[in-house]
């Protein structure tokens, strides 16, 4: 994953957000026929002790954990990239992106925090990074 450490990556983050004000309640102000909605982009490393995570596990994966909590639909791709471990190692890693866009409602943030656990817990990885916006969606 393109991620340098993630604690630091992280405090970063948090910091940016409370030096600018913002809250987890701020709702974008979104024009007539738009909607304020969560879009979501997950990283899932491939790399795992003792291979990579192969597409055909990463399809039962989607099949079994994803699918079943956001059966209205999500996109997802392979990309390349890099972070830094918790040991200071730098790993190259395949990665599976997945993108979701949804309402912002507790039910979808227990969806994440579990589809997230268990890929970690399945398939043995250090981390998964989540990347969450607040966006106006129009169809």
């Amino acid at each position: 994953m393109l991620v340098p450490k993630l604690p630091a990556l992280l405090a970063t983050v948090a910091a940016s957000l409370w030096l600018s004000g913002c809250s987890s309640l701020w709702v974008p102000a979104c024009a007539s026929g738009e909607r304020a909605s969560i879009a979501e982009v997950i990283y899932f490393g491939a790399n795992k002790p003792g291979g990579v995570v192969s597409p055909e596990e990463w399809s039962t994966f989607l099949r079994e954990v994803v699918t079943p909590k956001f059966p209205a639909g999500l996109s997802v791709w392979q990309a390349s990239g890099q972070w830094q471990g918790g040991d200071g190692t730098l790993t190259k890693e395949s990665t599976f992106v997945l993108s979701l866009v949804h309402a912002q409602a507790s039910s979808f943030e227990a969806s994440l925090r579990s589809i997230i656990s268990e890929y970690k817990a399945r398939f043995q990885q250090e981390a998964v990074l989540r990347v969450k916006s607040h966006v106006c969606i129009s169809l």
